[in-house]
């Protein structure tokens, strides 16, 4: 497959992360961790909370029983997943507004001919509740963290992302909003544009920058594509 910057080598796909990228939803979330962290017997800190962003579900667990010095039980942890998603779920059940210009950008994407396909962390169940929100066929494919053996900041995901699309990773500009998430698209070998959500995102070889996605285009995507893989 061809990009507009020519040769097999061009941008073919853009890859979405969801939370904190295209819904912003990171602050239902929040609302479900916290209130796991008060359950499983302590409040939750804000450095534990910062360190949870874009963190997969397997991850995130063993960051919060360590953040309240808990014994990382299989039995407990899993239990304490399955309250956690049917609670966060639930929140997402409700009204789920969009980022700034990320449901326009979505559509710019599709307009340019780009495949689409949606990479994230959350696990299918909690997806499945946001992608009417979404639009589902404004993804080609999408690619949920309990479908992969490693979830973010592993490359996993966006690599079986390139692959259910067809394209090599290098091909491919992943839209994030988090470092984890931004270190498992570059780790992949993806161009990255990140537009931080509610962390700063570090400075990385690899990563290109946007406050938001308002006014997003097409040809600034090729760019992004272009900046990291020339």
């Amino acid at each position: 497959m061809t990009g507009r910057n020519g040769g097999s080598a061009g941008l073919a796909a853009v890859l979405w992360d969801m939370d904190g990228t295209l819904l912003d939803s990171e602050k239902l979330w929040d609302v479900g961790m916290r209130e796991l962290s008060v359950e499983l017997g302590g409040e939750m800190t804000d450095a534990t909370r910062r360190r949870l962003i874009g963190a997969s579900a397997p991850d995130a667990l063993r960051i919060v029983f360590a953040g309240l010095g808990l014994d990382p039980d299989p039995a407990a942890m899993a239990e304490a997943g399955e309250r956690l998603h049917r609670r966060v779920a639930g929140l997402m059940a409700g009204p789920l507004p969009w980022r700034p210009g990320a449901e326009e950008a979505l559509a710019t994407v599709r307009d340019a001919g780009l495949r689409t396909g949606l990479v994230t962390n959350t696990t299918r169940t909690v997806t499945e509740s946001c992608l009417d929100r979404l639009g589902r066929d404004s993804f080609d494919i999408t690619v949920c963290g309990d479908e992969v053996v490693r979830g973010k900041p592993a490359p996993d995901p966006y690599r079986r992302g390139a692959e259910l699309l067809g394209v090599r990773p290098e091909q491919c500009v992943a839209v994030e909003d988090s470092p984890t998430g931004s270190e498992a698209a570059a780790a992949a070998g993806c161009a990255v544009l990140v537009v931080p959500c509610e962390v700063p995102v570090p400075e990385r070889p690899g990563l290109v920058f946007r406050d938001t996605l308002v006014g997003l285009t097409s040809d600034e995507l090729f760019a992004v594509h272009r900046a990291v893989r020339p």
